[in-house]
């Protein structure tokens, strides 16, 4: 699960570089972006898997449950989008390449998503606690999926605009994004990989 996620998060940070797209191409680009998509999906997937036997046993497993299945259905969205801006980047490699805004879908999804699972999550107020391994995971992951939010509104406006200032800010949120999902990913590899050396017994 961390994995894919991990994965599909570099995809996004690295797809809306202007320069990755100059050095690779419209298509290897396009590529990239519907390759995170659906790594994102599998992860997405996995993380419902894990979090199905919890979901009936307390609060905090039934928001586990209920943030991994929307984030799913997000994912989805994000697949939908990621393979029509694909087909019409092999039709048109001048296509504009802002068509890789998160879509608006898949980005509210995410962002009930982020939303549940920080509500769930050990906090004192507003704001986390600082225990236990992991205790950042949740507040970061929700501001990823506030970044998609921002690069999919800014994706809409640059629909309407040729201004370099809201591609740019389509841009760096999709990054942004994509920064804080794969730190969350690698924390959670880090984590399974000291539980799996911890000492039995």
């Amino acid at each position: 699960m961390a994995w894919a996620f991990g994965l599909g998060s570099a995809c996004f940070l690295i797809g809306p570089i202007p320069g990755y797209a100059g050095l690779v191409g419209a298509t290897a680009d396009a590529i990239t972006f519907f390759v995170g998509s659906v790594l994102f999906t599998v992860g997405g997937a996995l993380q419902t898997l894990l979090a199905a036997p919890q979901r009936g046993a307390d609060p905090a497993g039934r928001a586990a449950w209920w943030a991994a299945v929307i984030q799913s259905i997000g994912t989805l969205f994000f697949n939908i989008t990621t393979f029509r801006a694909l087909q019409v980047t092999l039709s048109n490699p001048s296509y504009d390449k802002l068509v890789w805004r998160p879509d608006a879908y898949g980005s509210i999804c995410f962002l009930i998503s982020g939303i549940v699972a920080y509500q769930a999550s050990r906090r004192r107020g507003w704001l986390p606690v600082r225990e236990g391994g992991g205790w950042w995971q949740p507040g970061v992951n929700l501001l990823g999926c506030i970044f998609f939010g921002i690069a999919a509104v800014a994706g809409y406006v640059v629909g309407s605009s040729s201004s370099l200032v809201n591609q740019a800010a389509a841009n760096l949120n999709t990054s942004a994004g994509a920064a804080c999902f794969l730190a969350c990913a690698i924390g959670t590899a880090l984590a399974q990989r000291q539980s799996q050396r911890a000492p039995v017994g």
